[in-house]
C-alpha cells in the first residue's frame, strides 16, 4: 500500500502555474483540479453516475456531518464511505475544524479540543485531533485533513497567532495518532496538515515552515476565502505558495470563484474545492464560458439559445435559458440539477482548459483574458 504520489509534468514560464499528476488508491487525478463537495456523502442534486460524466477525479465528504449522520457505526459496516455512496474514485475528508468554527454560538475551543452541539438533535460532541483521525479512518477517505482552528476574519493579531499555534499543537498530536493507527480498509490513507496564521504575513509564514516541516505528501492552506478581500486573499496564497514544498501537491481550501481559482493557479495551487457551483446553481446563478448569468432575470425568459455553448456539456449545450428559467420560476427539483451540473461541469471544464495552456505554456496570457470574461455580469 503505497502513500500518495505526485508528480510534476509541467510549469508554466510566465507564472507559478504547474500541472502534475496525484496518484492514489483509487486512481490518479490530473492536476490543477476542482473537486465538488459531497457534504453528506451526496454532492446535492447530483449523482455519482452524473459526476463521472462530467469527468469528476475526486469529491470531498465531510466529517462532521458523516459523524453526525449517518454515523461511524453505519459507515463502517458498510466498508467506508466509498462502498456506502458507490463511488470508486478518490475521496478527500476535511476534518470538522470549519464546520466546528462555523457553530460559534455553541461551540467551545479547549487545549483538549472542541466541543459542540449537533445541528440536528442539540446533542453534546467532542471533538479532538485523536478522534478526528480515527472518524476519518473509519469514513475511510483518500486523503483527511489534520483537526485545525479556523480563525474569524478579521481576526486581532493575538487571537490569530495564539490559534495558529494551538493548530500546530493539534497536528503534532493528529500525526502521533495517524502514525500509530493503521488504513482502514486495506488501502492507504494520507495526512494533509493546514496552514493558518488569518491575513498576518509573520504568521503564514511560520505556519509554512511548521506544515513543511512534518514532510506530508501534500499541504493545504485553511482560513481563507472567509470573508477577506480578493487582492489579500491572493497576497496570503502566494506568500503560502513560496513557502510550501514545490514537490508537493498545495491544496487551498474552500476557494471560490472561477475567477479566484484560476488566479490562484497562476500563484501555484493545485487542488480547489468549493460548494458554490451547486449552491449558487441552486439559487438561479450559473458560471458560465461568457461571464455570470442571474437565470431568474426576465431577460432569458425567452432566450432559446443553450445554456452555454463555450465548452462541451451534454446538459449546457441541450437545454436553453429559457427552459432552465422556466425550471426554477416553477420551482422544479430538474431546475436544480441542471443549474447544479452545469456549473461543476463549467468549473472542472475550466480547470481542464487550465492544464492544458499550462502544458502549452500559454495560460498567463490567456487567464488574463479569461478572469475578465468571467467576472462579466450577463
Amino acid at each position: 500500500m503505497s502513500a500518495l504520489q505526485f508528480q510534476l509534468s509541467a510549469a508554466d514560464p510566465h507564472s507559478k502555474a504547474r500541472a502534475g499528476k496525484i496518484t492514489t488508491a483509487h486512481g490518479e487525478i490530473a492536476t490543477p483540479i476542482f473537486m465538488p463537495v459531497g457534504t453528506v456523502g451526496s454532492v446535492k442534486a447530483v449523482t455519482q453516475q452524473q459526476l463521472k460524466g462530467l469527468h469528476a477525479q475526486i469529491i470531498l465528504g465531510n466529517t462532521y456531518h458523516l459523524y453526525l449522520r449517518p454515523g461511524l457505526e453505519v459507515l463502517e459496516a458498510a466498508g467506508g464511505l466509498h462502498q456506502f455512496i458507490g463511488w470508486d474514485r478518490p475521496i478527500l475528508t476535511d476534518s470538522g475544524g470549519y464546520q466546528v468554527f462555523s457553530l460559534a454560538g455553541t461551540r467551545k475551543i479547549k487545549e483538549e479540543g472542541v466541543t459542540f452541539q449537533s445541528h440536528i438533535d442539540g446533542s453534546k460532541h467532542l471533538f479532538t485531533p485523536e478522534n478526528v483521525m480515527d472518524t476519518q479512518r473509519i469514513i475511510g477517505a483518500d486523503i483527511i485533513m489534520a483537526f485545525d482552528e479556523c480563525p474569524p476574519f478579521p481576526s486581532e493579531y493575538a487571537y490569530a497567532e495564539k490559534s495558529m499555534h494551538l493548530t500546530h499543537r493539534w497536528l503534532d498530536r493528529c500525526f502521533e495518532r495517524f502514525n500509530n493507527t493503521d488504513n482502514k480498509y486495506g488501502y492507504a490513507q494520507n495526512l494533509f496538515p493546514i496552514v493558518q496564521g488569518s491575513t498576518f504575513e509573520d504568521l503564514r509564514k511560520k505556519s509554512c515552515e511548521y506544515i513543511s516541516s512534518k514532510q506530508a505528501v501534500g499541504n493545504a492552506i485553511g482560513g481563507l476565502s472567509v470573508g477577506e478581500p480578493d487582492a489579500q486573499l491572493y497576497d496570503m496564497c502566494e506568500l503560502c505558495c513560496d513557502h510550501l514544498p514545490k514537490e508537493k501537491p498545495r491544496y487551498l481550501m474552500g476557494v471560490g470563484t472561477p475567477w479566484n481559482i484560476l488566479e490562484c493557479i497562476a500563484l501555484g495551487i493545485d487542488m480547489f474545492d468549493c460548494v458554490m457551483p451547486t449552491r449558487n446553481g441552486r439559487n438561479a446563478m450559473l458560471f458560465t464560458s461568457k461571464g455570470v448569468i442571474n437565470i431568474d432575470n426576465k431577460k432569458w425568459e425567452k432566450d432559446f439559445s443553450p445554456i452555454d455553448d463555450g465548452f462541451e456539456s451534454e446538459i449546457s449545450n441541450h437545454y436553453s435559458k429559457a427552459y432552465l428559467r422556466h425550471l426554477m420560476k416553477s420551482k422544479e427539483i430538474l431546475g436544480l440539477t441542471i443549474a447544479s451540473i452545469h456549473n461543476l461541469a463549467f468549473y472542472l471544464h475550466l480547470v481542464t482548459e487550465a492544464r492544458k495552456q499550462i502544458v502549452s505554456g500559454d495560460f498567463l496570457s490567456w487567464k488574463k483574458q479569461q478572469v475578465e470574461i468571467l467576472q462579466t455580469r450577463l
